[in-house]
């Protein structure tokens, strides 16, 4: 399911109801407010608008007038307008919950998540019965995959709001994203009873059916979608994903192609495509539109295991081979893929992590991983271990020890600190220390994939060629500066295939690092392989 976000319907004029009561410390500045306000209430929001205007000018501290200001605008549709005068409001009075609450609704739609989900938090705690405030919460998590809190901020909201058919077609997307099919059709059928005029409650349910594997009501709902908005991508996405697994794939190609027709950039309708006409056996067709799809999307598993069909069909078997060996290299490696810097709610996290230890407020970076997204307490290692992982990424090495050190002491037995020290160590080129440590980690935990790579760190610099590519190979890495080294390791051993191959994985990894692009153009170069040096190279400036 595509991410989106659902709109209450409020009235703009928010505010209207509690701005007076602000206070200014000029009583003129008041009665030009009250006149503004009394304007607006009566339908002349344009005269309000000038008044307020004239009020802003003389008062630019006063904070009703901005939030006034912000409700006339986005009540006249001058959306970029009100926004500015919400962000001048909040930054003269951070804790006024009516600006928490518009600016954090802005920016979810402007696609700032993670500040609309900091502004929402903080109106919810102010204003805890305030039905909308989770709803627009719920909304921020699920666009930031976060999907357990976006549960429960639904939750809240439906306590509140119990007779909303809004707010259970919004339940139930969220429960169907989440993985629970069944309840969310179910509430999205309630939604539809009470209200089916719901805006694109056909195409949720059109989903929750398909995600049932309900293909005849999913195909009937997304027509029903489809009368009502016959050009949204995502309706013709569903609807050949739906012909797709009725293996009507003529109906499919036909599908993906007007979507490609109306936006040509469209990857996914690109990938769906080259399915398509390989399933139809236009081999020589799916060649040349997966080969596209792949050069913008090299990482793409999939993709790899379609073209790999798409050459065999095509009779080119040596091609069909090497794109089958890419397919199985990318399959180890996405199994095998570390998770070394916690789950996935720590790593999202970590830009507000960051920010809070630029601020130099450790502590509360430390509180921000001290629970995980269920909210029940993690190893009281386990916080250290990231605050000490992030302060290397920002380079500040003592406080980074300091903390892996602190991880150690509360819980020996934790995955990663030692790992971690050693990276310090490794990037003051004190290789036995280095080793030492990631020695340590594997003792610890024999499959930890992090310690495995960076020991195979160790032996390419000690220019153990044979050692390097055993101990890089194992740690199934997908880090593209770690696979540029097995990749020239593989060289030095005389194994060209492997190497190439290795060459392939990293230039997939590394698409949007010209850095490593190019150090692996050297490379290649160095080695002979111009031919394969050019296509990557080619594939990546495409």
């Amino acid at each position: 399911m595509m991410l989106r976000i659902l709109v209450l319907a409020v009235p703009t004029l928010f505010c209207l109801a509690r701005v007076s009561d602000a206070q200014s410390p000029v009583p003129a500045a008041q009665d030009e407010f009250r006149r503004a306000l009394d304007l607006a209430q009566h339908g002349q929001s344009a005269n309000a608008l000038e008044l307020v205007d004239k009020l802003l000018k003389t008062n630019p501290g006063y904070v009703a007038g901005w939030k006034l200001k912000g409700s006339l605008l986005e009540d006249a549709g001058r959306g970029a307008e009100a926004g500015f005068a919400y962000e001048k409001g909040l930054k003269l009075s951070p804790s006024d919950p009516d600006l928490l609450y518009k600016v954090g609704v802005f920016q979810l739609v402007a696609g700032d998540r993670e500040r609309a989900t900091g502004l929402l938090e903080r109106y919810v705690a102010l204003q805890p019965r305030d039905g909308d405030g989770y709803f627009y919460l719920a909304q921020a998590y699920h666009l930031s995959k976060r999907d357990d809190r976006a549960l429960a901020a639904i939750r809240a909201c439906l306590k509140l709001k119990p007779n909303s058919a809004t707010v259970w077609q919004k339940y139930g997307e969220l429960l169907v994203s989440s993985g629970d099919g069944e309840s969310g059709y179910a509430w999205l059928q309630k939604a539809y009873e009470a209200n089916p005029h719901l805006d694109r409650i056909d195409y949720d349910l059109a989903v929750a059916s398909f995600d049932r594997m309900d293909l005849q009501s999913a195909q009937q709902f997304a027509q029903k979608a489809a009368s009502a908005r016959p050009d949204d991508p995502e309706v013709l996405h569903l609807m050949a994903s739906i012909d797709g697994k009725l293996s009507d794939w003529q109906g499919a190609l036909i599908l993906y192609q007007r979507i490609l027709d109306a936006n040509s950039n469209d990857s996914d309708a690109l990938l769906g495509l080259g399915r398509c006409q390989l399933e139809l056996k236009q081999y020589g067709k799916a060649v040349d539109t997966l080969t596209s799809y792949t050069t913008g999307n090299p990482a793409n598993i999939q993709a790899h295991y379609y073209l790999s069909r798409a050459y065999a069909g095509a009779g080119d078997s040596a091609e069909a081979q090497h794109q089958a060996d890419l397919h199985q290299k990318m399959v180890e490696q996405t199994s095998f893929a570390s998770s070394a810097l916690g789950s996935e709610q720590d790593r999202i996290a970590w830009p507000q992590a960051r920010k809070l230890l630029e601020e130099g407020s450790e502590q509360k970076a430390l509180a921000l991983f001290r629970h995980d997204a269920k909210g029940n307490q993690i190893s009281p290692g386990q916080p250290y271990f990231l605050v000490g992982a992030l302060y290397l990424y920002l380079d500040r090495q003592a406080d980074g020890l300091r903390n892996l050190k602190r991880a150690l002491q509360l819980d020996p037995k934790l995955r990663g600190p030692r790992t971690y020290i050693g990276i310090a160590a490794l990037q003051e080129n004190k290789l036995e220390e280095a080793e030492r440590e990631f020695n340590a980690e594997i003792a610890n935990d024999p499959n930890y994939q992090t310690a495995l790579a960076e020991l195979g760190v160790v032996r390419y610099r000690q220019q153990r060629w044979a050692d390097a590519a055993d101990q890089l190979s194992r740690s199934h890495t997908q880090n593209p500066a770690l696979l540029l080294s097995l990749c020239d390791a593989y060289f030095h051993l005389g194994k060209v295939k492997e190497a190439n191959l290795t060459a392939e994985l990293a230039a997939a990894y590394a698409k949007d690092d010209p850095a490593i692009l190019d150090g692996l153009s050297d490379l290649l170069r160095r080695n002979g392989q111009t031919e394969l040096a050019l296509r990557l190279g080619g594939s990546i400036k495409n």
